[in-house]
């Protein structure tokens, strides 16, 4: 017997360099599914989907502006999975960047697809010569990945954000320390 996950081939994950309406749509449909779905990731219930383009487009202005970076993961039906570098710190933090809105599609989980992102996004960072990631979270599930990709665990703020439901959750802290690309 065969595993159908075996068969299935990996997501293709690349940068944006830049953000176009067909993209908008697709990240749009994973920001949908997501929050759906029950993460806390900046919305409410329900979440329209202009709501989800008008944030998408957003996105793309600072991705054109180079304040951020947007990576996708993208499989035969499309985008299934994104995550972003906010590049974009004050003047006295020019060595870190923040990672914001790790997303995987519920059709697309258990496949490794936000370790792969994770994983290309700390490259990336590498390569605009980050040597700190900072994130947070309030997914059990997300903890386990980011732990065991060696992200270090800071705090708990208990109560910080709201479910899309509108239920209280709390938000776990991290960060992980780069070592500088090699020249």
């Amino acid at each position: 017997m065969t595993n159908p996950a075996a068969a299935t081939p990996a997501p293709r994950i690349r940068v944006l360099s830049s953000v176009d309406d067909a993209h908008v749509r697709q990240l749009a449909d994973v920001l949908v599914d997501c929050v759906e779905g029950g993460a806390s990731v900046s919305f409410m219930l329900p979440l329209t989907r202009e709501r989800a383009l008008a944030f998408w487009r957003h996105v793309a202005e600072g991705v054109a502006s180079g304040e951020r970076a947007l990576l996708v993961a993208e499989d035969a039906q499309g985008i299934v999975g994104t995550v972003q570098l906010v590049l974009a710190q004050p003047e006295n933090q020019p060595h870190r960047a923040e990672v914001s809105k790790m997303l995987v599609h519920r059709r697309a989980r258990r496949r490794g697809i936000g370790a792969l992102l994770m994983q290309a996004a700390e490259q990336l960072a590498r390569e605009y010569a980050k040597t700190l990631l900072v994130l947070d979270t309030s997914s059990a599930e997300a903890e386990r990945l980011y732990a065991r990709l060696g992200w270090t665990r800071v705090g708990v703020v208990p109560g910080y954000a709201l479910l899309p439901g509108g239920e209280p959750c709390d938000t776990t802290y991290f960060y992980r320390a780069l070592a500088p690309q090699a020249q």
